[in-house]
């Protein structure tokens, strides 16, 4: 039976680059917000995904559910419509974010609308934050809200350690970042049952 007191909180790990770090930050990220009490939480790795670039020729926002996806995606759809909230986890590469992160966002449309999204990001000096910058103008553009606070981890080969952060302070911003997310999920899910978002 489904917990109505918890919002379903979808984590997705946005890199599929052989012997990328992405998996080891959704994990922590997961395990912060079962921890926090908000949530069931559904970790999505894209490289399990099938993901073409080619897309079809009417966008999703004006076909709807008749949209044709491949069948390998279908688990992926689902994972975002059931969505309340999504927690993006990303790498910076070239001063932006993956090309599988782009095509998983533009082959869906009304998934994204009127949810929350946070941004988990990791990379050099800069943490991955040109990536999180990049990605809110893409999802506000598809109606989603992009919650102020987020993590940005720099230099992410030496600032952690057995699959956790060294800073003690990743789990404060990460709580911020949840608990600002739960907001979110429960006054939009409450304004998505009240009337369509008018997109």
């Amino acid at each position: 039976m489904e917990n109505v007191s918890k919002h379903r909180l979808v984590v997705i790990v946005g890199s599929v680059r052989e012997g990328r770090f992405g998996p080891v930050v959704a994990s922590w990220v997961a395990e912060q917000a079962r921890s926090h009490g908000g949530f069931e939480v559904e970790v999505v790795d894209l490289a399990d995904v099938d993901l073409p670039l080619e897309l079809p020729a009417m966008p999703p926002k004006f076909a709807g559910d008749g949209y044709p996806r491949p069948a390998g995606m279908a688990p992926l759809t689902a994972a975002l419509d059931r969505a309340d909230a999504f927690v993006v986890v990303t790498p910076e590469y070239n001063h932006s974010y993956p090309a599988s992160l782009k095509a998983a966002i533009d082959w869906h449309f009304t998934q994204w609308t009127a949810k929350p999204v946070a941004f988990v990001s990791y990379g050099g000096g800069a943490g991955g934050r040109h990536a999180a910058q990049h990605l809110e103008n893409v999802l506000s553009e598809l109606n989603a809200v992009t919650v102020g606070a987020g993590l940005a981890f720099v230099n992410y080969f030496t600032g952690w350690q057995d699959g956790r952060p060294v800073s003690e302070d990743s789990a404060g911003y990460a709580k911020t970042m949840l608990d600002q997310l739960v907001w979110w999920a429960g006054a939009l899910r409450a304004a998505r049952r009240a009337a369509p978002y008018p997109a």
